[in-house]
């Protein structure tokens, strides 16, 4: 099972690196998480200058992809030669994005139709490329979730690891990263938030 999460020059380290500490939580020998970007280092928002673990190629062959945002998400989308290699497909593929990650999404034309969750800068051109937008911080249909506000990645990664081994995985990855006496408050809250968009076979924990 191969994870990649998208990270392109400009990005929210809370956006990348929390689902990355999170869908680690899973400790099993077929799980593989990566940072994916289009050049060995990116260097984020913030100035930290991280190491890509995948390529753009092998996100497009992952069982599942996390888009990332950042300040850079317009300039991203207008690159047609960089968009052209984000060969996604939600038939075959777990989709989540981010804030900006779901403008990403947008002009992939992989959200036609299907509302759409991001921050609130990020909001009016998700518009503009015809999505609705939700007041929401969390959103899935079938294979396709988005999420808006930073530390609404921990949604995103539970959504992930429920879809792919289920709720009660999620909760111990989050039970782990949660703080100490906010624990179960931080699972109840998570599985609000996801358990509308998962299988009726998913089981809460």
């Amino acid at each position: 099972m191969h994870i990649t999460i998208l990270t392109f020059d400009g990005f929210n380290e809370l956006d990348s690196l929390i689902a990355l500490g999170i869908l680690n939580r899973i400790k099993r020998p077929d799980w593989r998480v990566s940072i994916a970007s289009p050049t060995r280092q990116v260097r984020s928002m913030n100035g930290l200058l991280l190491e890509a673990q995948a390529s753009l190629a092998e996100a497009a062959e992952a069982d599942a992809v996390l888009i990332g945002s950042g300040m850079q998400t317009r300039e991203i989308v207008a690159d047609a030669a960089l968009m052209a290699q984000l060969r996604l497909d939600p038939s075959r593929q777990l989709l989540g994005a981010q804030c900006s990650g779901t403008l990403v999404l947008a002009k992939l034309g992989l959200l036609d139709a299907v509302p759409a969750c991001t921050d609130l800068t990020t909001r009016p051109w998700v518009e503009e490329a015809g999505v609705a937008v939700l007041n929401q911080a969390f959103f899935a249909r079938g294979n396709l979730a988005t999420a808006g506000g930073c530390l609404a990645s921990q949604y995103l990664a539970c959504w992930m690891i429920a879809k792919l081994i289920g709720i009660e995985a999620a909760s111990s990855a989050l039970h782990y990263v949660a703080p100490v006496g906010e624990k179960e408050e931080y699972i109840t809250r998570m599985q609000r938030n996801i358990a509308p968009y998962l299988d009726a076979t998913a089981t809460l924990a």
